[in-house]
C-alpha cells in the first residue's frame, strides 16, 4: 500500500510539472507544493518566474538532433540557473531573422545541419549585435578548427553527451547573465 501511495504522488507531482511547462500555468505546480498555501505560492511563482526564462534558440535541419539537444539541456540546466525557454528552427533565414530581433540569450547550432550552423554561427557573429553566445555542435573531431574558425563559444560533439551539452549550456548562460546590461 505504502509503494501504490508512493507512486501515485510521484505521478502526480510529474503531471503538475508538465502542466505547468505545457501551459505556463506556474501557480498548479507551485501550490501543490507549497506549505504557505496557494495564495502565497501563487504570489512567489509569479515574481520569481516572470522576469526570469532563459530564451534558448535551437537550429538544425534534423527534428531528432533538435529532440536530443532539447533533451539534453532540460527544463533548467543548472540548479543556480532560471527555467529555459526553446525556440526551434530548421532554416537559416530564420535564425538570422530571430536573432536580428533579438530576445535569445542561447544559441546552439548544428553544424551538420544544411546550411551548416558554423557557417550560421560565423556570420551571426559578424552581423549580429549583441550576439548571443554559441554552442556548436560538430559530427567530427577534426571540425574543432572550423568551429573555431567560425567563432563557437563552446563546441560538443556527436554523439551528443546530455552532461555536457548541459554543462556547457549552462556555462554559456552564465556568461550570458553576467555580461548583461543592466536595466536604467
Amino acid at each position: 500500500m505504502w509503494f501504490a501511495t508512493t507512486c501515485a504522488l510521484c505521478i502526480l507531482g510529474t503531471l503538475l510539472d508538465i502542466v505547468e511547462d505545457g501551459r505556463g500555468v506556474s501557480r498548479i505546480a507551485g501550490a501543490a507544493r507549497s506549505p504557505t498555501g496557494p495564495a502565497e505560492a501563487v504570489a512567489s511563482d509569479a515574481m520569481s518566474t516572470a522576469d526570469a526564462v532563459i530564451k534558448i534558440l535551437v537550429y538544425s535541419d534534423d527534428a531528432n538532433t533538435r529532440a536530443q539537444v532539447r533533451l539534453a539541456i532540460g527544463r533548467r540546466p543548472a540548479a543556480d540557473l532560471p527555467k529555459v525557454e526553446f525556440v526551434e528552427y530548421a532554416t537559416q533565414p530564420a535564425v538570422i531573422e530571430q536573432l536580428d530581433r533579438g530576445g535569445i540569450d542561447v544559441v546552439v547550432l548544428d553544424g551538420e545541419a544544411r546550411p551548416g550552423g558554423l557557417g550560421i554561427c560565423r556570420q551571426a557573429k559578424d552581423e549580429i549585435y549583441d550576439c548571443p553566445p554559441v554552442l556548436a555542435i560538430i559530427a567530427r573531431r577534426d571540425d574543432g578548427w572550423l568551429a573555431t574558425w567560425s567563432r563557437a563559444d563552446a563546441v560538443v560533439g556527436q554523439p551528443l553527451d546530455p552532461m555536457a551539452v548541459a554543462n556547457a549550456v549552462a556555462d554559456l548562460i552564465r556568461q550570458r547573465i553576467a555580461k548583461r546590461l543592466p536595466v536604467l
